[in-house]
């Protein structure tokens, strides 16, 4: 349930972006069938925002023509650029058990009118006319003069039967479908949705002045590196076009950059690059700031593009790697801007972009994308200067996080989060609860109690954990992640039971998650985590006071942390306990295995 809690909740929060006048996405809240169908048009809304960048409620409603009499045909999408026409039929299902094994039906598929709707039939074979938005659509397709050129592509979010899969292209024309599959959804719009990663730009465009009054024509050069050839673009970039980038595309273009979108708003240099622009009319900008780096597999440059004293250019799959902070601070005073209609004030002001491209088509061999991302990785650290990059943010694209990640959301919908604050975006919209964030400095210390290392997982400087070397022998790779969080899940029950035992103190929660990740079999189903979970700790917490009551026998705990005093008063003996030394002291793990036996 807990992918599709999120999803219902994704949901609800597009349907409600609709203005109030838009009954049909407003039912009362006992109007159970209303509901279901505003949800299943909201799930539209879904797909073309994540897929299309599509972030207007407006312009996406535009595109969406399911409702009577629409041919088959839910919603469309016209790309102009890449000359592609996607028809989109939608089935969205009102329970997560349902929405994972309910499959789309041979008459449903069979009911998309494409080949008469391409051709211009304004009305089924029924006789009947397709309703507006269909009409419209028509209309559309008959004003693209070189509509021969385009290829036309069929979505299904759907599950489809596998008998029902090979039949498609015939089913449904000959055209390439494409299936959206519980899994695809949650993984390709849900999780992007979530995390602020959702529009992946191919090409962007961007626009800088050639005027006498800008910096106009770029440098470039031809560095030759040991790990490969690149290309180097510098110029000088109007700030509102970089402001437009980070707004629309967000943690997309910031996947190489060690700090995520809206971690970024911690830095102390907001202020300074926000009143560079706000307190000054002219660019003193381009000399107070450092500038931007960004990655690209291609870089074109052309003054010639039909507009006086404009040049335009054409960057493939950009990345920011640095100069995040900048970016970041310029999107939020466009959005600040926008609102105001004080946009003017990004006028004169340019931003020096450095564009590193690695020339992709020429060197399409594994070596070279292994070469590239240690250079990328080396670019980085030597770039982000600006403001501290912790070890642990260093470590946020490695392979294994991106592993953890993708596995840990996969098997278990929980949000593991190796950029801090790359999920803030989520938490505000509402689209999911801060409980389901796997904090990566909380996570690291389960991984060293699981390994049989309490004392360091409890006692540990997290800075050291995350230091290459450190990190490298704690996380090898992503193998044992069932094991993390089941004892992750079970480290954050232990409070729960811990009220049950006054013996059971604060500073045992890592032994016991210790004792608990020797209780693990990979056999274990994950629906059945929480029983296992309480009861395991319901008999290792219950054994506990027996467990401290043996340790108190042995001969060195007596020695270094339960010495026998006197009182001088009385005369009478007592023991003097240390509790935070012992568990963070040497014979902690031995006594947990002579106790209890792994």
């Amino acid at each position: 349930m807990t992918k599709y809690s999120d999803l219902l909740k994704i949901v609800d929060s597009l349907r409600l972006e609709a203005p109030l006048n838009y009954n049909r996405y407003h039912p009362e809240k006992d109007e159970k069938e209303k509901l279901e169908n505003a949800r299943g048009r909201a799930f539209i809304h879904l797909y073309l925002k994540v897929t299309f960048g599509l972030i207007d409620f407006n312009e996406r409603e535009n595109y969406i023509t399911d409702d009577g009499y629409d041919g088959g045909i839910d919603a469309y999408f016209i790309d102009q650029e890449n000359k592609k026409l996607y028809f989109i039929q939608s089935k969205f299902r009102n329970s997560d058990q349902n929405f994972e094994n309910k499959e789309i039906t041979f008459e449903e598929l069979l009911s998309m009118d494409i080949e008469r709707i391409v051709e211009g039939e304004e009305e089924g074979e029924n006789g009947i006319r397709y309703n507006g938005k269909i009409q419209n659509l028509i209309k559309h397709l008959q004003s693209i003069s070189d509509l021969p050129k385009y290829k036309y592509e069929i979505i299904l979010l759907a599950n489809v039967k596998n008998s029902l899969q090979p039949k498609l292209n015939k089913l449904t024309g000959g055209y390439p479908v494409h299936i959206f599959n519980f899994q695809r959804i949650y993984s390709e719009l849900v999780f992007p949705l979530v995390s602020g990663s959702y529009y992946n730009i191919s090409e962007l465009k961007i626009t800088i002045n050639v005027d006498r009054n800008s910096a106009g024509h770029r440098i470039q050069y031809y560095p030759v590196t040991k790990y490969a050839e690149c290309t180097v673009n510098a110029l000088f970039v109007p700030t509102i076009e970089i402001a437009k980038i980070l707004s629309k595309y967000k943690n997309s273009i910031l996947k190489f950059n060690p700090r995520s979108y809206l971690d970024l708003a911690t830095g102390s240099i907001n202020e300074k690059i926000s009143r560079s622009i706000t307190d000054f009319n002219t660019n003193e900008f381009a000399l107070f700031n450092n500038g931007i780096t960004m990655l690209s597999d291609d870089t074109v440059y052309s003054d010639k593009v039909g507009k006086k004293n404009k040049a335009e250019v054409l960057v493939t799959n950009p990345q920011i790697i640095n100069g995040g902070q900048t970016a970041y601070t310029l999107s939020i005073l466009y959005d600040r801007f926008l609102k105001n209609d004080t946009l003017h004030l990004f006028e004169n002001k340019e931003v020096l972009l450095k564009i590193i491209s690695f020339n992709v088509e020429e060197h399409e061999t594994k070596d070279f994308e292994e070469n590239k991302l240690k250079l990328i990785e080396q670019i980085s650290i030597a770039t982000n200067q600006q403001s501290p990059v912790f070890e642990a943010d260093r470590r946020a694209n490695d392979k294994v996080q991106i592993d953890l990640q993708r596995s840990i959301y996969d098997d278990f919908g929980l949000y593991y989060e190796r950029k801090r604050g790359e999920f803030g975006d989520g938490i505000r919209s509402g689209y999911v609860d801060r409980s389901k964030i796997i904090d990566r400095e909380n996570f690291i210390r389960i991984c060293l109690a699981s390994q049989n290392n309490p004392v360091q997982a409890r006692a540990g400087s997290v800075a050291n954990f995350f230091n290459k070397q450190a990190f490298d022998s704690i996380l090898p790779d992503a193998s044992e992640f069932r094991k993390y969080i089941f004892c992750l899940k079970g480290f954050e029950r232990i409070a729960h039971f811990s009220s049950d035992s006054s013996n059971v103190r604060f500073n045992a929660r890592y032994a016991i998650t210790t004792v608990l990740s020797n209780r693990f079999e990979n056999s274990y189903e994950i629906s059945d985590y929480d029983n296992l979970i309480d009861s395991k700790l319901k008999d290792i917490i219950g054994n506990w006071p027996s467990f401290e009551d043996f340790l108190r026998q042995t001969e060195e705990n007596k020695r270094y942390y339960f010495k026998e005093k006197f009182d001088i008063e009385t005369g009478e003996k007592y023991i003097e306990t240390n509790w935070t030394a012992y568990y963070k002291g040497r014979t902690l793990l031995s006594d947990l295995k002579n106790y209890f036996n792994f």
